[in-house]
């Protein structure tokens, strides 16, 4: 039995809170192992100079975190299985870029904790239909966060949705028809591919993202919008400087074309630069999910229209394909926004995902891999398209996603050959590393690669 007795003096909010806390920071650290048995109930109180009582509902939180286990009279011990009790490869969709879970179990217990402040707060209203567009609270919370990102919002221009491919949806129905030209990268997100399609949209890519190859597109012909995801771009990893992004916002400005900013992975950096929607508010559609920074089991996002007529048409437009989103978390997501645990929660995935990343560039070498220093995808070039079409197939089953950029490409990509890596979804480190130990070794035998894919 170890003898553990917390220092509570970093941790703050209610003592049982921060017992458990504590024990979740010890035993992630490995100051506790699996195995390990607890000190008593009694003894720890005790120690610390508390009620019994709140050793035991720390203790409860422990076990509902799924950290610790109870065998009865030989007392509590933290769980042996923690690594094996996550998803298994082969169960959930690896083509999907999902964020990493942080270590503990802070995203189970926050939403937990929030869903029982809901019930409390808003017990009536989550459990009925929500008005279009999403309820009031919701969106108020919304426009405080698109706001803080640093677009200006009021709450009559967000729209709450069932996620941000629902988002995109509702965006490209309330404001193009079937032939108009929307601009993108030459590798872009596989959603927006599938709705221009489905929606008789002409992707027109661009050789590059920058103003001047906008200003040349458009004098080839009519633009009605661009698609950009400014920070850490799916999948290439480019996040545009704000020199780049107020050449495109005055480009757009001169030609009339409307901006569709999809900033999925904006949460999760430090330090972006300014949205372009903050450059061009009256031409932008800003899309800001909690999909890639938290979880996309919320289907949670909240996205900014140029005005309130155009508001009120994408919330017509969202009603019609989602009706909305799922009304106990999206008051979950609110919640969190109030209390600060949404800042926390992103923190957590950032630092994850930075750890990934950092693993990564040790193993497979931070030469040969675009990546964005907090994200948790990297674009990997590769010899040719055969190797690039190969290699998702040799790892399946690793853990790792990896897809083509064949699965990306808009038009005739040129030169490139790559793959993106994804680094998140429920893999463990340990599998992790194993998996990225694998694709060092099946890069390592196909040649020489060169870290520009578009050489």
């Amino acid at each position: 039995m170890k003898r553990w007795i917390p220092d509570l003096s970093r941790f703050s909010g209610p003592k049982y809170l921060a017992i458990a806390d504590a024990l979740t920071e010890a035993i992630d650290r490995g100051s506790l192992a699996p195995g390990d048995r607890l000190p008593p109930q009694r003894e720890l109180a005790d120690a610390l100079g508390f009620d019994l009582t709140t050793v035991t509902r720390a203790y409860e939180v422990a076990r509902e975190r799924g950290l610790t286990i109870g065998r009865g009279r030989a007392g509590s011990f933290v769980r042996d299985d923690r690594v094996a009790a996550t998803s298994a490869p082969g169960q959930y969709d690896e083509a999907m870029n999902c964020p990493p879970l942080p270590v503990g179990n802070a995203l189970p217990t926050a939403f937990a904790d929030a869903v029982r402040s809901c019930m409390i707060s808003h017990a009536e209203s989550v459990f009925h239909y929500q008005r279009p567009g999403g309820a009031s609270h919701v969106r108020d919370a919304g426009a405080q966060l698109l706001s803080r990102i640093g677009v200006a919002t009021d709450v009559d221009q967000t729209v709450v949705t069932a996620g941000g491919q629902n988002g995109l949806h509702a965006v490209l129905a309330a404001m193009a028809k079937p032939g108009d030209k929307i601009a993108c990268g030459r590798f872009v997100y596989p959603g927006l591919r599938s709705l221009a399609q489905r929606m008789q949209l002409h992707l027109v890519p661009l050789r590059e993202m920058t103003g001047d190859a906008l200003e040349q597109l458009c004098q080839d012909g009519a633009i009605k919008a661009l698609y950009v995801v400014p920070t850490n771009d799916n999948p290439t990893t480019e996040t545009l400087s704000a020199v780049t992004r107020k050449q495109i916002a005055d480009v757009a400005e001169r030609h009339n074309v409307q901006i569709i900013e999809d900033d999925a992975y904006g949460l999760l950096a430090s330090n972006p630069p300014p949205p372009i929607a903050s450059l061009i508010p009256g031409r932008s559609w800003y899309i800001a999910s909690v999909s890639k920074a938290i979880s996309p089991s919320l289907r949670v996002a909240f996205v900014r229209s140029p005005g309130v007529a155009q508001s009120m048409q994408l919330a017509a437009e969202m009603h019609e394909t989602a009706v909305m989103a799922p009304p106990i978390n999206a008051a979950v997501v609110a919640h969190w926004l109030s209390n600060g645990t949404l800042d926390k929660l992103v923190q957590g995935t950032r630092a994850e995902a930075a750890w990934r990343r950092a693993t990564a560039e040790t193993i497979v070498g931070a030469d040969i891999f675009a990546s964005h220093p907090e994200g948790y995808h990297l674009w990997l070039p590769l010899p040719d398209e055969q190797t690039a079409s190969k290699l998702p197939v040799l790892m399946r089953n690793t853990g790792l996603g990896l897809v083509p950029s064949s699965g990306f490409a808009v038009g005739e990509p040129g030169n490139c050959s790559a793959v993106r890596v994804s680094l998140g979804g429920p893999i463990g480190r340990s599998a992790l590393a194993a998996g990225l130990r694998t694709l060092d070794a099946f890069i390592s035998s196909s040649g020489q690669m060169s870290l520009d894919p578009f050489v």
